[in-house]
């Protein structure tokens, strides 16, 4: 994982208030089992607030990350056990969608406010 600055980030090609929509995932963020997100674009900046069910969670890591290079113990952030069953809900979430090792995705990183 490389740490980049806002500056050399390209920029966003979708919001922050789309970056965890999903019932099971917006759960998993307020229970605290999950805070790290992958989308196929940038959602956020590094220091920006998402807010779910008034709650504040602070975005501190955003990068890039190949579907091949996750581990299970990177899928734990995601609120998974094993990559395999990160792969399975993904893939149920987009029918059709191939899984490809060399898949480059967007790594979105964050925290409780209150921490």
């Amino acid at each position: 994982m490389s740490e980049k600055s806002e500056q050399q980030l390209p920029p966003k090609t979708c919001t922050i208030e789309k970056l965890v929509t999903n019932k099971q995932d917006v759960e998993k963020v307020l229970a605290g089992t999950k805070s790290a997100t992958r989308r196929n674009g940038r959602y956020a900046d590094i220091g920006e607030v998402m807010v779910l069910d008034d709650k504040r969670f602070i975005v501190n890591q955003v990068y890039q990350q190949t579907l091949g290079e996750l581990t299970d113990e990177m899928i734990l952030r995601e609120g998974y056990a094993t990559v395999e069953e990160y792969k399975q809900s993904i893939l149920s979430f987009h029918p059709g969608m191939p899984w490809l090792p060399e898949m480059t995705v967007w790594v979105h990183e964050f925290h409780s406010a209150a921490q």
